[in-house]
């Protein structure tokens, strides 16, 4: 006879994300954040590939991303407003600790690319869930700068590699509020009986 977890099952039904701009000091310390980091590598795998890895940007390395965004955007756009080159300096340094899901799905001979990619998509959602449950406050971003070539060195990113999220960690400043979800009846198609 299955048994339900009630804690699990209530920690799953009321997770939330947190807007960056509510997320501050403390983050996880390094030993926290193994910890974060080992339960969102429990995804599933097919082929045991591990086809993404994590970069943790934390301290001033944040900053220092933050300096080559603000250069692209002022190469983009010279007349860009001090307001827009600080957000842009800024994107990293809105929670403690930022750890990036980095895809390395490849080409395989039994295993979908399309699979290892969705096995990083996992890990940002695991990722996320894992803070949460330490406590944290937590955010899956993917904004301009994961998508745009130049901007990939400056976060580590290798030749071949995808960013699949940016994944913001900090103490909550308030509780995040409760966005409308779906109807199951929406979203659902049964076929069969049960």
């Amino acid at each position: 006879m299955n048994v339900k977890n009630e804690a699990v099952v209530d920690f799953l039904k009321t997770r939330r994300s947190t807007p960056v701009l509510k997320l501050s000091e403390p983050g996880p310390g390094r030993a926290e954040l193994e910890e974060i980091l080992t339960i969102a590598a429990r995804v599933p795998d097919h082929g045991k590939l591990a086809p993404w890895r994590f970069i943790v940007y934390a301290g001033d390395a944040r900053a220092e991303v933050g300096e080559a965004l603000e250069a692209i955007t002022r190469s983009d756009n010279p007349d860009a407003s001090d307001a827009r080159l600080k957000l842009e300096r800024e994107r990293l340094t809105r929670a403690p600790i930022v750890v990036g899901v980095i895809s390395r799905a490849a080409v395989h001979p039994k295993i979908p690319e399309w699979e290892q990619i969705m096995s990083s998509a996992a890990a940002c959602y695991n990722l996320v869930a894992a803070a949460n449950a330490f406590g944290y406050g937590a955010t899956w971003l993917t904004e301009w700068y994961a998508f745009d070539e130049r901007s990939l060195p400056a976060l580590g990113v290798e030749p071949g590699e995808r960013v699949v999220g940016l994944v913001h960690i900090g103490t909550r400043t308030e509780e995040p509020f409760e966005r409308v979800r779906p109807e199951l009846s929406d979203v659902v198609t049964w076929r069969g009986e049960l």
